[in-house]
């Protein structure tokens, strides 16, 4: 059994800032990722643009250089390869941590491959690869999509969009502009204060204009091949549809969180237990580091403001 200081579960940009981190203190370490590198910026958009700039994304004290005032998809997946390799982190992709046990203070991580002997575990695994459900009927139909990538496959058809955060916003918009005919299902009565506000305008004015229908204090109440059913303040609607792209926000794996221990008990907002000065959990040892911190509260932490984690967490060890 392969023997390390500190094993990191995730190799996103928190995860690779903790590998860094072991680096400095000359502690032997392995990331583990189930995915690819920075696995969940892979599945973003592929013409994605990120709010912040590209300084707030740094990590490692590697500067991040972009073309434009916002760095896109693409330079952040070259960005974080390059961290990567300047830090030499030792990581494995493609291989899932299934389990994680321990005995006498050492912990042993199972994964898909094989199996490891830690002293630390750190958990950094987000929450964009686990979506919040509609729990209706008819979600299960491949036509439904918790996940976007580009518009042009879904150019001429008629598309739902539920949600009304910046991911609906920017598949409304795309799509749109791909010719679809759009139908926005928003549960609120308005779109979110968080939208990006260079994209607020042009997604109001288009709604303004019925370029895009935008449905609010809305909700889908059933999904089938060729419609979909929507209730709205005048009424149950029936409107023809060929995909629905559920943007409905994500939550972290509550379920491998309870296996290995870690207690997620608590209000709805379900945010695990850890100390916020060391970010130890209820387990000595164990860790918790980026967005995974804020349970169903996935606005709270993000890259930009969550890169310490790993210096308080290692001043801990």
């Amino acid at each position: 059994m392969n023997n390390f200081d500190v094993l990191i579960v995730g190799a996103g940009p928190i995860g690779l800032t903790c590998g860094i981190e072991s680096v400095k203190r000359n502690i032997s370490h392995l990331i583990i990722e189930k995915g690819c590198l920075v696995n969940s910026l892979f599945h973003y958009p592929t013409n994605m643009t990120f709010f912040s700039t590209s300084d707030r994304l740094e990590i490692g004290n590697i500067p991040f250089v972009s073309h434009g005032d916002k760095p896109t998809r693409r330079e952040a997946l070259e960005y974080y390869r390059r961290v990567a390799d300047s830090w030499n982190l030792n990581i494995h992709t493609h291989e899932a941590v299934t389990d994680i046990t321990s005995n006498q203070g050492i912990f042993t991580v199972h994964t898909s491959k094989s199996k490891y002997s830690t002293k630390n575990v750190i958990v950094s695994t987000g929450f964009y690869d686990y979506p919040n459900n509609l729990n209706i009927s008819g979600e299960d139909l491949p036509k439904v999509m918790h996940y976007f990538s580009e518009a042009h496959p879904y150019a001429y058809l008629n598309i739902a969009v539920i949600g009304g955060g910046n991911s609906a916003v920017d598949v409304a918009l795309e799509t749109f502009r791909r010719r679809s005919k759009v139908t926005m299902v928003v549960r609120e009565p308005s779109l979110k204060e968080s939208v990006k506000y260079w994209v607020k305008p042009d997604i109001e004015n288009r709604i303004k204009e019925g370029s895009i229908k935008a449905l609010f204090n809305s909700e889908v109440k059933e999904i089938r091949e060729t419609e979909i059913d929507i209730q709205t303040p005048f009424g149950m609607m029936t409107i023809k549809n060929d995909f629905v792209f559920a943007m409905t926000g994500y939550q972290p794996d509550y379920q491998f969180l309870s296996k290995i221990g870690i207690d997620v008990s608590g209000d709805e907002s379900r945010v695990p237990k850890f100390n916020p000065d060391t970010y130890e959990t209820n387990l000595e040892g164990l860790y918790l580091a980026g967005v995974v911190c804020g349970g169903m509260e996935t606005n709270k932490w993000f890259i930009e403001n969550s890169r310490d984690h790993a210096a308080k967490i290692f001043n801990h060890i």
